[in-house]
């Protein structure tokens, strides 16, 4: 009898050593990328998503085995090379993208030929910046510039770069959140001619980037009002729009990384688990930082999380103030 339990033990442990390779390799996801992979930028060389790129192409590569080339395709506010993302079938393009492409387009753009809730794959929130409210030196700093605001009515004017942009639609929350001020919208072809505007005194207010609002700052050509969020290194000497008495608003600039919805789960699983060492890595924060970001990144549902939220305050701002596209 004992004999006869010996053989049925050894015969069962030989069926599950036998078993377990199959099972084994099933398990084992298959190798990606096999080749390099393209990062997509929807706006051009220099430009603060390209560079947020740039930043973590190299780490990115030596965390995956393989080169990781920046493309840049400029065109329609990035939308142009988001479509390429949301429609590339070789699984291995990615794509950086910014706030509008996933949370405003589709309200701004009727026509635009992706859906940001469906046509991706969410990978990880890159680096985020608040913005500045600055206003020419001769306004008054905290709660008064609000009050000297609201006595300007539509007398006064703010600049973005452009209807959509996050300059815009953050000024139009601002409006909501500060009932009584009634500044108009004047777009210009970017920051530098914001800028140019505030210190000639065609507009008396705009959000742009803390990297070229504090330059402008300390030269003494423009008074910085507040952040658009909570206290950042980035601009530690400017403090939150809270302090001014704005309540309710918080507004960042971001990028994202995004590949398409086809994407494969072996890559999904891959870059989920080397993009944490990426925004870890003290060279690349370092970069980000000297480029006016500052690095954080999640986990897909981090971002996933963030565009929902986001989008539904686009979508209550462009409804409300009846936004569109010329």
């Amino acid at each position: 009898m004992p004999s006869l339990k010996k053989r049925a033990l050894l015969i069962a442990a030989c069926s599950l050593s036998l078993g377990a390779a199959p099972l084994a390799a099933l398990a084992q996801a298959p190798a990606w990328p096999t080749k390099p992979v393209r990062l997509l930028v929807g706006f051009p060389a220099g430009s603060t998503p390209d560079m947020a790129a740039r930043a973590i192409s190299d780490p990115l590569a030596r965390a995956l085995g393989q080169p990781v080339i920046v493309e840049n395709r400029s065109g329609a506010s990035g939308n142009i090379a988001t479509d390429q993302v949301a429609k590339a079938t070789d699984d291995h393009t990615l794509g950086i993208v910014i706030n509008g492409n996933l949370t405003s387009a589709k309200m701004l753009y009727p026509h635009l030929p992706y859906d940001p809730a469906r046509d991706f794959s969410y990978i990880s929130l890159i680096a985020t910046a608040p913005l500045v409210l600055v206003a020419p030196p001769t306004e008054p700093g905290g709660a008064a510039f609000f009050a000297a605001a609201k006595k300007g009515g539509d007398k006064w004017n703010y600049g973005s770069v452009g209807v959509g942009s996050v300059g815009h639609l953050g000024m139009e929350l601002l409006k909501t959140r500060m009932p009584g001020v009634q500044a108009e919208h004047i777009p210009f072809q970017g920051n530098p001619g914001v800028v140019t505007a505030l210190l000639g005194g065609q507009i008396q207010m705009a959000l742009v980037p803390p990297g070229l609002a504090i330059s402008q700052v300390n030269a003494g050509k423009l008074k910085a009002i507040g952040l658009t969020s909570g206290r950042s290194p980035l601009a530690p000497e400017v403090p939150p729009l809270a302090d001014a008495g704005l309540k309710n608003f918080d507004l960042e600039v971001w990028t994202a990384l995004i590949g398409p919805a086809r994407l494969s789960k072996a890559a999904q699983a891959r870059l989920a688990a080397v993009m944490p060492e990426v925004m870890r890595n003290a060279d690349t924060r370092r970069q980000l930082f000297n480029q006016g970001w500052q690095a954080v990144g999640t986990s897909a549902e981090g971002l996933k999380s963030r565009v929902a939220a986001e989008t539904a305050i686009m979508q209550s701002i462009i409804s409300a103030k009846g936004i569109k596209l010329q």
